[in-house]
């Protein structure tokens, strides 16, 4: 640091001298009237800068979060960052209610909508334009109420509504849990059209409300809500994992690094690993401008840093938890089926209404004949 550096070098030359007053000058030394004084005014100097120094290391050791590094993927350069909350200040203006402290009316929806363990929950998020009659959420809600077993998780599920327009949508349903994001100075209630602003500040706000949801205490499924949920993930999950993610191409092995990692569907266990990697992947974002939060969770998901905090991650196959990109091929096995690979809410709602009907063909049949009568999808046919 440069007062380090300056002190370094900033010693007085001869003050081990003969004599307290004496000066080399000319091979020699003579008597400065003024030595006394100069002396006085770099030491006072020495002392600042010192002073300055220690309160910067107190003030770096006393953070919340430790010094950390990002690697650029293409790179060995590393950055160093310090995290810092980065929720904004609430703001009441868009007409749904505000609590005094955000965290405590989040904590409070966690709470009744948590599972028998009484730490579990599923989240969604949810803006107006995905809200509109025969919209994805419909699907959405529709595929827990027609799925084998999935119904009950409903009376769980906690709906992030980025807009008063998605809260009172998530208020008219029966049954879910809604909160009203908060977020001063940005309108999310049009189409977040893929990779636009907008975009990209929803995903970073949501991140850093499951890392919130974390620190209190709370594990959570996080499900985008283009996510078809036809059968209970929960018996498929690895109960003692810590980060259990889908993945658009699955590669055969659960801790291959290399799977593609997809965060439309997440099981996330809430400790101190789990919350470090959330901090470490928001401030990211930084580092990766222009980038979303599955891109930037590629990037970072081998860097030695996550490798110290010693986060596990685990990818599910997309026989069990498919998609689009890789659609399950036995529906007799298929859990979830995501709408990936596929940009556009119209295209989204062709090809899921299509899931939807599947599904319905499959389940309406005798189970004996389910599996020699259907075995997969007709999707995908304009996404994928």
């Amino acid at each position: 640091m440069h007062p380090a550096a300056t002190s370094g070098g900033g010693g007085v030359d001869g003050s081990d001298a003969k004599g307290g007053g004496d000066t080399l000058e000319s091979g020699g030394y003579h008597r400065d009237s003024n030595h006394k004084h100069m002396f006085s005014g770099v030491a006072i100097k020495i002392t600042l800068m010192l002073v300055v120094l220690g309160t910067t290391l107190v003030l770096l050791n006393q953070s919340s979060y430790p010094m950390t590094f990002f690697r650029n993927h293409n790179s060995n350069v590393f950055s160093f960052h310090q995290y810092t909350s980065p929720v904004s200040p609430p703001t009441s203006s868009v007409g749904y209610p505000q609590a005094k402290d955000e965290n405590i009316e989040l904590e409070k929806t966690l709470r009744n909508a948590t599972m028998k363990d009484n730490k579990t929950v599923i989240i969604t998020n949810l803006n107006a334009a995905w809200t509109e009659p025969n919209s994805v959420f419909d699907l959405f809600l529709e595929s827990f109420k027609i799925g084998n077993g999935t119904a009950h998780l409903l009376n769980h599920l906690v709906v992030y509504a980025f807009d008063k327009t998605a809260y009172e949508r998530c208020k008219a349903a029966a049954r879910l849990h809604c909160y009203a994001v908060m977020t001063e100075g940005v309108d999310f209630s049009g189409e977040a059209y893929f990779m636009s602003e907008d975009y990209l500040k929803m995903t970073w706000r949501k991140i850093d409300l499951l890392r919130t949801v974390l620190e209190l205490g709370y594990d959570f499924v996080y499900t985008d809500a283009d996510v078809m949920w036809l059968r209970d993930p929960f018996k498929k999950f690895y109960a003692d994992g810590d980060f259990e993610m889908s993945c658009d191409h699955y590669r055969a092995n659960y801790s291959d690094l290399s799977n593609t990692a997809n965060t439309g569907l997440t099981y996330v266990k809430s400790n101190n690993r789990t919350i470090e990697l959330y901090k470490y992947w928001y401030n990211a974002q930084e580092y990766f401008p222009g980038r979303h939060d599955q891109d930037v969770l590629n990037m970072i998901k081998g860097n030695p840093f996550v490798h110290q905090i010693g986060v596990e991650f685990r990818f599910v196959d997309t026989a069990y938890f498919g998609g689009f990109c890789e659609p399950s091929k036995d529906l007799d096995d298929v859990i979830t089926m995501h709408a990936n690979c596929c940009i556009g809410i119209q295209n989204k709602m062709h090809d899921l209404t299509m899931v939807i009907h599947d599904w319905k063909r499959y389940m309406a049949l005798p189970s004996s004949n389910r599996n020699s009568t259907i075995r997969s999808w007709t999707v995908p046919r304009i996404c994928g």
